[in-house]
């Protein structure tokens, strides 16, 4: 019996890469390159499978070639905004992610932002590093206080959640959130969670903002500089949800005039080509999308890739199908 073949866009652990090659007839990004359109493309005409990254495009431009051979966009990662869903929709095309095995993983990056902006640990090593640091005095790089802070959280899924309980019970942070509709009781209960009915009362309430909402044209720039200046001049900014929830332009205005005290980015626009106004900031953390970069939750990932695949290929239906 002829074995499907699979296309993979990056560079996976070596664990999954060796399921792959065991089951399927697999072609991998041994170098890890990023690849063009032009290479998404022959990739859908000539494989039974494509295996993509949130940092790969599909636009309804790439996934509408002509003679497509693909039936499935094995997604790695949870986001998807990065694929034209509809486009995919209507050429045929299944598309899976992989939920829930990068929570925990996530919620730590973004506590380690929050801890980072907060007593300006980029900043400080940036210092030492460049020799600037003479030693210990009463009033140098002076900071803020986390814990017996407020945390607000926009969007309160798996990952804010998560965050909330790493930051009330590990920091005694009081938790505020905003979602669309209300948490389960018994988590708003252990975490004594207060809900705002909007994102402004929200933004002006917490001592630290974290994101935790999809990206995708509904999220896009949804905090824009009229939010940003609702927020305490104290107050600081974490991101680990997409780049584009967050008007770039906007939020270094706001760190360079002072409007807000700090930000933590792990996402950006357009990333990886990063907004240069944000690499002269001092008040800004900036880290290379690390959110779910530990080797037990990327390879969790692929697994969770090869199990969405499994099913596919053996007709049932996919557990961590998208669309």
């Amino acid at each position: 019996m002829t074995k499907p073949k699979i296309f993979v866009t990056r560079q996976w652990p070596a664990a999954v890469e060796a399921q792959l090659t065991a089951l399927y007839d697999v072609t991998l990004n041994t170098t890890d390159r990023p690849l063009s359109a032009d290479e998404f493309k022959a990739a859908l005409q000539n494989y039974d499978a494509v295996c993509p990254t949130v940092c790969d495009s599909f636009p309804a431009e790439v996934i509408n070639v002509a003679n497509k051979r693909c039936k499935i966009l094995g997604n790695f990662g949870v986001g998807y905004n990065h694929i034209d869903i509809n486009a995919a929709k209507q050429a045929g095309i299944m598309v899976t992610n992989t939920p829930g095995v990068l929570t925990e993983s996530t919620a730590d990056i973004a506590m380690t932002l929050l801890l980072m902006s907060a007593r300006r640990g980029a900043e400080g090593d940036r210092i030492v590093r460049a020799k600037q640091w003479h030693g210990w005095c009463p009033t140098h790089m002076l900071s803020t206080d986390v814990t017996g802070a407020s945390l607000g959280l926009i969007g309160f899924g798996r990952i804010a959640q998560a965050m909330a309980r790493k930051a009330h019970h590990g920091f005694g942070m009081h938790i505020h959130y905003y979602n669309p509709s209300p948490a389960d009781a018994s988590i708003v209960a252990d975490l004594n969670a207060v809900r705002y009915d909007s994102i402004e009362a929200l933004m002006g309430s917490a001592d630290f903002i974290s994101l935790h909402c999809p990206g995708g044209a509904e999220t896009k720039h949804l905090i824009n500089a009229e939010r940003l200046s609702l927020m305490k001049t104290s107050a600081h900014l974490i991101n680990t949800a997409r780049g584009d929830v967050v008007d770039s332009q906007a939020l270094i205005n706001a760190l360079n005039s002072k409007q807000i005290a700090g930000a933590g980015l792990d996402v950006y626009e357009g990333e990886p080509n990063i907004h240069a106004g944000f690499l002269d900031l001092d008040n800004v953390t900036l880290l290379p999308h690390l959110g779910s970069a530990t080797l037990n939750t990327r390879t969790a990932m692929g697994e969770k890739v090869l199990a969405n695949l499994a099913a596919f290929f053996s007709g049932k239906e996919p557990p961590d199908r998208v669309r």
